[in-house]
């Protein structure tokens, strides 16, 4: 008995969920939070290109101006801790 009222609640559920996202109400919801905005939203792809490019090169020309430097300091601080023990 329990089974049979549960599979009732169940397809009243699905059902209504169905109607719900049938309904006009939804439809224009949709439409307007979700749809329009993606769809007016072009994004400027060539300006976010330039700027990761610009970033990597940046990074690159710091990291092997500093790579050494940076090898130093570690390998200093590496056998400073090894004279501790």
């Amino acid at each position: 008995m329990r089974t049979v009222i549960k599979g009732r609640i169940e397809s009243a559920a699905v059902w209504a969920q169905l109607k719900f996202l049938q309904s006009r109400k939804f439809s224009d919801f949709w439409n307007r939070k979700i749809v329009e905005p993606m769809a007016s939203e072009r994004g400027d792809v060539p300006g976010w290109v330039l700027v990761v490019l610009m970033t990597t090169g940046l990074v690159t020309a710091i990291w092997t101006i500093a790579a050494p430097r940076l090898t130093s300091i570690l390998k200093n601080s590496l056998d400073a801790m090894n004279g501790i023990r």
